[in-house]
């Protein structure tokens, strides 16, 4: 792994339906390179040192999603993508392996387009339960409560204490 980066930060606006948050996606490039003969294993054992925990590998879904209840770290250990963040109105980023996105609570995420490979290790801060939103009606304003109620992260999912998203999501 490469020393600590400093992430790309995109900020989202609410849309109407897909509330996103005032916390800045934080996109960290090449967090993680292919050292090892199990990448997902080592993405894993990372997040769970730093408390991102309750992890998963899979794709992402390809359609407009949000959590109220968590903040997600996406890391990729297979292939590429392009995943477009903050609804429709948002913006699209392309993936590869070793990328690492963390997604604040609200924040509305959709793979786009991938390679047939493609897959991400997700975890949540402190293991945090999470729910699936869609941007639908009804889901607000109880979804906007939540939110608002999820704890900052103690740990970046990266750089462990004191790391680039405790010092930026605090600011």
């Amino acid at each position: 792994m490469a020393q600590p980066l400093q992430p790309e930060k995109a900020y989202f606006k609410d849309d109407g339906s897909i509330p996103n948050s005032g916390l800045p996606l934080l996109v960290y490039r090449q967090a993680f390179t292919l050292g090892s003969s199990d990448l997902a294993g080592t993405i894993e054992e990372h997040f769970a040192r730093n408390d991102w925990t309750g992890s998963w590998r899979a794709s992402v879904f390809p359609f407009h999603h949000y959590h109220s209840t968590t903040h997600e770290v996406l890391a990729v250990y297979r292939g590429t993508a392009t995943l477009q963040f903050g609804g429709e109105k948002g913006r699209q980023f392309a993936l590869k392996l070793g990328d690492v996105v963390v997604i604040p609570a609200g924040v509305g995420h959709k793979r786009t387009e991938s390679s047939l490979d493609f897959s991400v290790i997700g975890a949540y801060p402190g293991g945090r339960v999470w729910d699936l939103l869609r941007g639908l009606p009804g889901e607000r304003p109880r979804a906007d409560r939540n939110i608002a109620a999820v704890p900052l992260p103690d740990n970046d999912p990266i750089a462990g204490p004191g790391g680039p998203l405790t010092q930026i999501w605090k600011a």
